[in-house]
This record gives structure tokens, sequence and C-alpha cells, in this order.
């Protein structure tokens, strides 16, 4: 892993060709770590893939949050209820809640069976099924697709029924990773200065971390962590450099 203080080189977003073709493995669970914090880290990088009918979702994981065990931040301080039972289920499963009453957030959950803990996706770099991401999200604009977890959620058609989805395992929702020599099939040489999105690998990321975003309780905790120099990364500048 790159040193913390090692100053990221700028990437500008680069728009894969719409047919693009890449190779995805579907993560197992024995790799995930069996801890909130480092999952949260080891999560940077990985992708999120939405299988529906009309085509495959994907997105880059560049920014994500840690809600680990006692964290009183955490949907789980007080125990199991209906609403977030799902967070209690072993590490990779998927726990979905609806939030401020508009949008959906995407947790994957991190911890053994009966302990409470899971990490929040934050952000993606978007990777396939762009042009149907535009029309969920109603816009064009690229950097406005994933950068959020509400809009990621918006953009993957990510809502409660995929709640406890199990993201080790074939099904509509999972966690992947770049095959080894992975690129995108028919993209032409990028220009200086940008990274195709499907070209960067674990070297490659500086990772960032700071306090998380929208919450009161624990707010000192620096267990937000982000891809350093990704223009997908959400939030206010200063907790982006």
């Amino acid at each position: 892993m790159p040193a913390q203080n090692a100053a990221p080189t700028a990437r500008k977003p680069v728009r894969p060709p719409r047919d693009a073709a890449i190779s995805i493995r579907r993560l197992r669970r024995a790799e995930l770590p069996a801890d909130t914090v480092a999952l949260a880290r080891f999560l940077i990088g990985k992708i999120i893939v939405r299988e529906l009918p009309g085509g495959r979702l994907s997105g880059r994981i560049v920014e994500t949050e840690a809600y680990p065990q006692r964290d009183p931040a955490a949907h789980h301080f007080r125990g199991p209820t209906p609403r977030n039972r799902s967070m209690f289920l072993r590490r990779g499963h998927a726990y979905v809640y609806f939030s401020y009453g508009n949008h959906f957030m995407l947790n994957v959950t991190a911890e053994i069976a009966g302990i409470g803990g899971g990490v929040l996706i934050r952000a993606l770099e978007p990777l396939e099924g762009i042009p149907q991401m535009e029309q969920y999200r109603k816009t064009t604009r690229l950097l406005d697709l994933t950068r959020g977890p509400g809009r990621l959620a918006s953009a993957l058609r990510i809502d409660r029924s995929l709640d406890s989805t199990d993201l080790c395992a074939p099904g509509p929702l999972w966690l992947g990773a770049f095959t080894s020599g992975t690129a995108i099939s028919g993209c032409p040489a990028p220009a200086e200065g940008t990274i195709v999105p499907a070209l960067v690998d674990r070297a490659a990321i500086v990772l960032g971390k700071s306090t998380r975003i929208g919450i009161t309780r624990a707010a000192h905790r620096l267990l937000r962590f982000y891809e350093r120099g990704s223009p997908f990364v959400s939030g206010p500048r200063r907790l982006r450099l």
C-alpha cells in the first residue's frame, strides 16, 4: 500500500466505450477481512456488480465508511431490529436501508454471524452499463452517476428487495475484482494524465481517510476511506484531498 502522505496523481474521468467488455471475478468470502475497518479499506478498488434483465451494471468502489462493533453512530448499536437484522449476517451480505425518506444506501456486512458491523459504500467509478445508469439517474454527467451513496443506489437500481443478498454468491448483486491483466476492449489510448478505470490496480491506489460524513455521534473517528485523486469521490473538497 502506498504511503498515506504520498501525493496522488490527479485523474481525469474517462468514459469507457459503450460496448466495453470488462473481466470481473466474484470475490470469495474468505478474501474479505474479518474486521469492519479492515474491510472498509480492502473494498477500495473492488467492484459492485448489478445484474439486471437488460444487462450488467458495475462500478469500482472509490469511497467507503466503516461502522464497526459498539459504534454509537451505527444502526446496529442497540442490537437487532426488523430494520437492521441484515447487519448481523456474516460478512459479505448486503444491508440496504432507506435514508432520509428519499434514497436507498448500500452497506456490506463485516463481522461474524450475530455481530453487527457494516461498511457503507459511498461512491463508485462507473464501469459497465453507463447508458442505463444515465437513464436511471436522468443525467449524462459521468461524475453525477454514482458519486454519493444515494446516487449509486439509484444508478444501480438498488432497493430494499436486495437487502440480505449474499454478495459472494451468484445473484442480482455481488462483489467483484478485476481479473489479472484486465483491460477494456476497444478502448483508445488515454490522453496524457488520464487513467482508464479498468486499468487501475491495487498498487496504484493512494488511500485517504477522514471523519465520516453526515453523522453526529462518534463524529471524530477517522473511519471514512477513499481513493485520493479520484474525481468520483463524494463529499466536500476538504475531505477528498
